[in-house]
C-alpha cells in the first residue's frame, strides 16, 4: 500500500486518527505554568490530542500577571469552529474566559461537541482577576448549565454560591448550590482547606470524595488548568464522570509532588512528570 493511500485510510477514521481530541478554551500564560499551555501538556502527556481556541493573552511569570489582551468574541469563536468542523472533538475544557462577550459567544459555539469541563477560572495564584466582575453572571447562566463537569476551587464556589466554606460539609452544601445552576456534576475542590486534600464530587444524587496526601509546596501555579484537562482527556476516552476525576485526582498530586522550583514566585506543578512516573 502507498503511503499516499495509507494515509487516506488514515484520515478516513482509520489508525492514528482514532485518538480522542480535547479541544481547549482558554486564555495563554507566557510563563508557560498554567492556561493553554499546562493544558496541552496535560492532555498530551494523557494521551490525547489537543487543540486551542485562545481567548487572551498573558503576560505573566511566576510573580503575577502583568498584562492581559483580551481576543474578539468573533475569532474565539472561528477557533472552535474550524478545530471542530476539520478535526473533530470527542470533549472540550473551558478556562479563562476573560469577559461576559467571550463567555457568550463560547456558550453558543460548543453545544454538540461532547461533554463540556468548566473551570471557572476567576482569580490567578498571584492574586490577579482574570474574569471581569460583570462576567460572573453569563458564567452562571449561559455557560454552567452546559457543562457536563464544573471544578471549582473555594473561591470560586464562595463566588458562585454567597457561602462562606471552611468545612467539607460547607463543600458539600457549595456543590448542591452550584447544581442548582444546571451543571450535571460540580468537583469542589479543597486544596485550600487545613489537612487531608479532598475534593467533592456532587452529581445531583450523592457524593463522592477524593483524598490525597497534602504536599506542602507553594510551586502549584496552574494545577486547577491541570486538573480540568485532565478530566476532559479522561471523558475524551468514553471515561465516566467519576473515573475521570479519579484519574485526575492521581495526576494533578503526581504532577504537585513534582513541582518545579523555577522563578521567583509560585513555581508551576509539572503535568509531564506523568510520563516520568509511568516510564519507571
Amino acid at each position: 500500500m502507498t503511503d499516499a493511500r495509507k494515509s487516506n485510510i488514515d484520515r478516513e477514521g482509520q489508525g492514528h486518527a482514532q485518538i480522542p481530541r480535547v479541544l481547549v478554551i482558554a486564555g495563554s500564560d507566557s510563563s508557560g505554568g498554567a492556561g493553554i499551555q499546562a493544558d496541552l501538556k496535560t492532555v498530551s502527556a494523557l494521551g490525547a490530542f489537543a487543540m486551542t481556541a485562545i481567548t487572551a493573552l498573558t503576560a505573566q511569570n511566576t510573580t503575577g500577571v502583568y498584562g492581559v489582551v483580551e481576543i474578539e468574541p468573533r475569532f474565539v469563536v472561528q477557533q472552535i469552529e474550524v478545530c471542530a468542523r476539520d478535526i473533530g472533538c470527542n470533549a472540550a475544557k473551558t478556562g479563562m474566559l476573560a469577559n461576559a462577550g467571550i463567555i457568550e459567544a463560547v456558550a453558543g459555539a460548543i453545544r454538540g461537541l461532547g461533554p463540556l469541563v468548566v473551570d471557572p477560572v476567576m482569580i490567578a495564584k498571584s492574586g490577579a482577576p482574570l474574569l471581569k466582575p460583570d462576567a460572573i453572571d453569563a458564567l452562571k447562566t449561559k455557560l454552567l448549565p452546559l457543562a457536563t463537569v464544573v471544578t471549582p476551587n473555594l473561591h470560586e464556589a464562595r463566588t458562585l454560591t454567597g457561602r462562606e466554606i471552611k468545612t467539607l460539609e460547607q463543600m458539600r452544601e457549595a456543590a448542591r448550590a452550584i447544581h442548582d445552576l444546571g451543571p450535571k456534576n460540580i468537583v469542589v475542590k479543597g486544596g485550600h482547606l487545613e489537612g487531608v486534600a479532598a475534593d467533592v464530587l456532587y452529581d445531583g444524587r450523592g457524593f463522592t470524595e477524593f483524598r490525597s496526601e497534602r504536599i506542602e509546596t507553594k510551586d502549584t501555579h496552574g494545577t486547577g488548568c491541570i486538573f480540568a484537562s485532565a478530566i476532559a482527556a479522561g471523558l475524551a476516552y468514553q471515561k465516566s464522570v467519576e473515573e475521570s476525576v479519579a484519574a485526575a485526582k492521581d495526576f494533578i498530586t503526581a504532577a504537585i509532588r513534582a513541582g518545579l522550583a523555577i522563578g521567583k514566585g509560585y513555581g508551576p506543578a509539572n503535568p509531564m512528570a506523568w510520563l516520568a512516573d509511568r516510564g519507571r
